[in-house]
């Protein structure tokens, strides 16, 4: 089945399940995130409510980004001052100045807009729209592990321009890894909002960099207002990566990390954001706070990170600054890996290609010589490296994330002809430029 008969399928079967508009006393098919969103998170919240929506349904993923994107921007043209909420008598000045919106009432405006999108694409199905010309195997696993919570929150947006309707005709990716800490407020917020900071930036296509630092800040701004509302004290780590035409950007806050890996070497992308960190300890100090080590190595005694989303008590000390870079890719590289501290704490870079190599290999296969290269499959390698980073000590949440960037053929043909992936030393890239 092609994509166009795929969403075609799929419409017959959700009209069948919403033929007409939620009337107001039918409960809503998923909850929101919030009780009350501004209008400027508004956009981040009904996207990720349709297509938590639609996945759940098992919706084209193409299909599910351009529903979302019609939907929102017709909620968007709405007058939405009758979702105001009513303004509470003890709250301060400062405070009474933000409007808030009802989710509820506004998200079943929201759902209903993308309810009637999807009958009318059902009665006549618009052409067929510009898919991504590179649909890149995506492999994403995480785990609870011994922790208590699960604070790990992840993004795979391959429909990156189909979801904001996006036409300049450069193909987008994006794709990020969060890891919370002290709640999961922060890296659900940053799930949810920081890519659609990051469509807004001019920069986005002139300089990828930029816009990512710009995306940040605003989103840990936006987090800010949200947390003193709501008395929130969470943070978040993380690290994300857009994949624009023939580049690929990376930006991050904190420990979580992405590497790249062109011909089985390892290519640095990044300086993860630790205390120890030589410029990070000489920052902290020259702002009159301090570095002591508890266990590990802690911001003022308290966060073993030294930037991150969030962690409103520690700024300026623990930065919300994102640092980025830009690396062109030549179509030789085999994957990007994102993970969070849970993995890299246990697994170093230089053993990522010969772990991913043999997750790729088909299981049960008699010995494979040069000439015979098994089937490979690349859905449970992040499984097999999750199941790595556990056994070697890890008890963390742990998160990975590995976006193959070429077929996975040409990586076993590779493997196999070396006899095995190299265990390389980690690698600063020569064409990865910091901004």
């Amino acid at each position: 089945m092609d994509e166009q008969e795929a969403a075609a399928s799929f419409l017959r079967e959700f009209v069948l399940e919403f033929p007409a508009p939620l009337d107001e006393v039918r409960p809503l098919p998923v909850k929101p995130l919030s009780r009350r969103v501004s209008p400027e998170e508004l956009q981040g919240e009904s996207l990720e409510l349709g297509q938590r929506l639609l996945v759940a349904r098992g919706a084209p993923p193409v299909l599910s980004a351009l529903l979302c994107q019609a939907a929102v921007s017709q909620l968007l043209q709405n007058d939405l001052s009758p979702f105001h909420c009513p303004q509470e008598a003890e709250a301060n000045q400062e405070e009474q100045e933000v409007v808030l919106l009802q989710s509820e009432t506004v998200q079943r405006l929201f759902l209903n807009k993308l309810i009637s999108v999807a009958l009318a694409w059902h009665q006549n199905f618009p052409k067929p729209h510009h898919n991504p010309s590179q649909l890149r195997l995506c492999s994403v696993h995480a785990i609870k592990n011994t922790r208590r919570k699960m604070e790990d929150k992840h993004v795979a947006l391959a429909e990156f321009n189909q979801l904001f309707g996006i036409q300049d005709g450069v193909e987008r990716a994006y794709y990020a890894v969060f890891d919370g800490h002290g709640g999961v407020d922060a890296a659900i917020y940053a799930a949810t909002h920081l890519h659609i900071a990051l469509s807004k930036q001019e920069s986005l296509q002139s300089d990828a960099a930029a816009a990512f630092k710009a995306a940040f800040h605003h989103m840990d701004n936006m987090f800010r207002s949200k947390a003193k509302r709501e008395r929130l004290r969470s943070g978040s780590t993380g690290v994300s990566v857009l994949i624009q035409g023939q580049e690929l950007t990376v930006a991050w806050l904190g420990d979580s990390q992405a590497i790249l890996v062109r011909k089985g070497e390892v290519v640095t992308l990044m300086d993860p954001h630790k205390p120890e960190r030589e410029d990070e300890k000489q920052r902290i100090e020259d702002l009159g706070g301090c570095i002591t080590f508890m266990g590990c190595w802690r911001v003022n005694g308290t966060y073993a990170v030294s930037r991150a989303i969030g962690d409103f008590d520690q700024k300026p000390y623990v930065s919300g600054d994102a640092d980025s870079s830009t690396i062109q890719l030549f179509g030789d590289e085999d994957y990007v890996l994102l993970a969070c501290d849970g993995f890299f704490d246990t697994v170093k870079h230089s053993a990522v290609p010969d772990l991913v190599l043999k997750a790729i290999q088909q299981p049960g296969d008699p010995e494979v010589g040069r000439d015979t290269v098994p089937e490979p499959s690349g859905q449970r390698v992040a499984q097999e490296l999750v199941a790595y980073a556990k056994a070697a000590g890890s008890s963390d949440n742990i998160t990975v994330m590995v976006v193959f960037l070429r077929p996975l053929e040409q990586l076993l043909v590779q493997g196999y002809t070396t006899g095995t992936v190299p265990a390389t030393q980690d690698s600063t890239s020569q064409d990865a430029s910091q901004h």
